[in-house]
């Protein structure tokens, strides 16, 4: 194999490897996401309980004051029926305490439901802030590993990045050139094996003049349907 092949491979291995640490660092961004949406998803579903509560204790406390209002109304009522001596005030007085009672009884039954809405929503609240808590926990463990497996990732791009610099920095510049076009219309196979005269490349079928080329070895070759650059050893023939 021709030494100028070698390291070519050698630098298409490096870009191989940038490839991947690159797509597992851009991959973090949407686990992050997902990760960051649930724990969100957890917290606003334990403060709409919480928020149901509020609204629960406001109504409450609305009828309550009603309630108590009309109690009033009703003791007025009976004060006024031992002060007046006119039988007419006495039943008008009569006539709006029983009115009023009538008036307290169904109010007071939604008092009832209320303070059994309060207790369920209780309940689903202490609930939801332990599913809450324990999500975050896990979100935040999570997190904190994704964001050491990054670092670590980053680490190794850069190393493998200023090898990479190296390699292409010791080829001429006209294969330079060639090389990064390759790399940007064929991807991490650059450099590819002459099998059977077939290209590892595009898997199109070699012409003899190209193969032959390829296994005398004295000068980089191209595949004339791909332009892929070839190698060839021993072991790729049957």
């Amino acid at each position: 194999m021709l030494p100028i092949v070698e390291k070519l491979l050698v630098l298409q291995d490096r870009d191989r490897k940038l490839l991947r640490l690159r797509a597992e660092i851009e991959a973090s961004g949407p686990q992050k996401q997902l990760l960051t949406q649930k724990a969100a998803q957890a917290q606003a579903d334990f403060d709409l309980f919480k928020l149901r509560s509020k609204q629960i204790e406001s109504d409450r406390k609305k009828l309550e004051l009603e309630v108590a209002t009309k109690q009033q109304l009703v003791e007025k009522c009976r004060t006024g029926q031992g002060n007046t001596k006119k039988n007419e005030e006495y039943s008008a007085f009569q006539h709006q305490i029983d009115t009023t009672q009538r008036e307290i009884t169904p109010l007071e039954d939604q008092q009832l439901e209320l303070m059994e809405k309060s207790d369920q929503v209780g309940r689903e609240i202490q609930a939801a802030e332990k599913v809450a808590k324990s999500l975050k926990a896990e979100v935040d463990k999570a997190l904190a590993d994704i964001k050491e497996r990054d670092g670590s990732l980053q680490r190794d791009f850069e190393a493998v990045s200023a090898e990479r610099k190296g390699l292409i920095g010791d080829l001429d510049e006209g294969l330079q050139s060639r090389y990064e076009r390759l790399l940007k219309t064929k991807g991490e196979n650059i450099i590819v094996g002459v099998t059977n005269s077939i290209c590892g490349g595009c898997h199109m079928k070699l012409t003899m003049q190209t193969f032959l080329s390829a296994k005398a070895k004295t000068d980089i070759v191209t595949c004339p349907s791909c332009s892929r650059m070839l190698y060839y050893t021993r072991d790729m023939e049957d």
